[in-house]
């Protein structure tokens, strides 16, 4: 009956130790499973989601907006960008651009460009094949580029960060999103902050300063900016820049029926008399050969009979960042430091 004692606990601690082994080897398979899916989803590539309105309505037609997200990756290593806004924003956070429409990338913004640029086309055109040969992993367009989305999204993930809706939320949005795409998020906070700082100081340096009027002088010809009113449309909210974003008062209270649209005259200037003229040289922006410089244009006697000429307040802004560029972390700076010359 010993033995048989012996015999039956021997048995179960057999067992037991069947049991044990078995709940250890399970506890290792588990282990093992989910060191594994740890590591697949650590090596899985990150993304960030960039959705905006895209026009999908052909040259002729009216616009028709459908809601568009891609998925680009985070750290992506060859980057063609074609929006001067955005290689500005991508090359201040600390990326760089391996393609861009290169004779079109402004002076102050060719450090951002890699040393080995390749010439991914021109604003309007893109040079394709060379595009594809380069495997790019993101490309980015906006404004005069926004259509070459269909033939550039079938080469990598393409995104369109014009303008759309005010210049101030759009320059937050895409900032914020260049922050995530470079692991640069501590960067691109601190700039977004630095510049709502300026931008405050510039409305609070306007607000002193009456009224103004934003020319531009092309040909030997003037236009009058206008505010945006809201308008989408980013050639609208470029040439309300100065009153929307930097806080100028309009001398005329609806200046688009004023003008109705139309170049105006020096009398117009000497008419409506603001205390400001805010110049922007289209001429000097594009490179016209041979075009005659704003200030010349603005040198004659109708001109010298207005109170911001006989102040000395006629402001010559840097055509490229107002006209061009338009928008990105270091572009904004500049227009920043424009509108704050009346203070010095």
């Amino acid at each position: 009956m010993a033995f048989a004692r012996s015999l039956a606990t021997i048995t179960t601690i057999a067992a037991s130790t069947v049991v044990f082994a078995g709940c250890a080897s399970t506890d290792d398979a588990e282990s093992t499973t989910t060191s594994d899916a740890a590591v697949a989803a650590a090596s899985e590539p990150q993304t960030v989601t960039y959705t905006w309105n895209r026009n999908t309505a052909g040259e002729d037609e009216d616009p028709s907006f459908e809601e568009t997200s891609v998925e680009v990756p985070v750290n992506p290593e060859t980057i063609v960008v074609f929006d001067m806004a955005s290689l500005d924003t991508i090359g201040a956070l600390g990326g760089e651009i391996a393609g861009a429409p290169l004779d079109s990338v402004p002076d102050y913004l060719q450090s951002y460009l890699a040393d080995d640029a390749f010439n991914a086309g021109t604003l309007f055109e893109a040079d394709l094949l060379e595009i594809e040969a380069q495997q790019p992993d993101l490309i980015v367009i906006g404004g005069r580029s926004a259509t070459l989305y269909d033939d550039l999204s079938e080469i990598a993930p393409t995104i369109d960060t014009s303008i759309a809706g005010s210049f101030e939320d759009t320059l937050e949005k895409n900032v914020a999103f260049f922050g995530e795409v470079l692991d640069a998020s501590d960067e691109a906070d601190a700039a977004l902050a630095e510049l709502e700082s300026g931008i405050a100081e510039a409305q609070a340096a306007t607000a002193q300063a009456g009224t103004g009027l934003g020319i531009m002088v092309s040909g030997g010809s003037l236009s009058a900016l206008s505010p945006s009113d809201g308008s989408d449309d980013a050639r609208a909210a470029r040439g309300g820049l100065i009153y929307d974003v930097f806080g100028v008062t309009p001398v005329v209270d609806d200046i688009a029926s004023a003008t109705h649209g139309e170049p105006v005259s020096f009398e117009f200037l000497l008419e409506n008399d603001p205390d400001y003229l805010w110049v922007v040289d289209r001429d000097a922006a594009t490179g016209t050969e041979d075009a005659q410089a704003a200030a010349e244009v603005l040198d004659n006697d109708i001109v010298h009979q207005t109170t911001a000429y006989q102040e000395d307040q006629i402001v010559y802004l840097d055509p490229t960042p107002w006209y061009i560029v338009f928008g990105g972390i270091d572009t904004t700076q500049l227009m920043i430091d424009d509108v704050l010359q009346i203070t010095e």
